[in-house]
């Protein structure tokens, strides 16, 4: 009976020191942080640039991935259920008080599409 209980307290152990382990690991750059990304490549930097909150459980939140002239930023829609990018602005620019207006109505056309969708999809559940 003892070498039972002595394997099995080995055992209550043994997992109860792997998340440990996992984090050291990670903290010595051993084992990688996300699953997504490609043997050897390195992260993109990503950025927050502003959030709103627009419900109780809804934001929209604008986010810059890459660097430079590579840089993309993205403007998302968050919810609890799902993350989806509403817009892209691909290029940094100067904004006059046409361009704004321009780019603002472009958004609310894409806000109302997504709203309109979202309807819909409440509507078939």
């Amino acid at each position: 009976m003892w070498p039972t209980l002595v394997l099995v307290a080995l055992f209550v152990a043994a997992m109860a020191a792997l998340p440990w382990l996992v984090r050291r690991l990670q903290q010595k750059n051993l084992l990688p942080r996300g699953m997504g990304m490609a043997r050897g490549a390195a992260p993109l930097p990503l950025q927050t640039l502003g959030s709103l909150s627009i419900g109780q459980q809804q934001r929209v939140v604008t986010v810059q991935v890459g660097e430079g002239d590579e840089a993309v930023r993205l403007v998302l829609g968050v919810t609890t259920q799902q993350i989806q990018c509403l817009h892209v602005l691909a290029e940094r620019k100067e904004y006059t008080p046409a361009a704004i207006k321009s780019e603002a109505s472009q958004f609310a056309d894409v806000m109302a599409q997504a709203q309109r969708q979202a309807s819909q999809d409440q509507g078939h559940v």
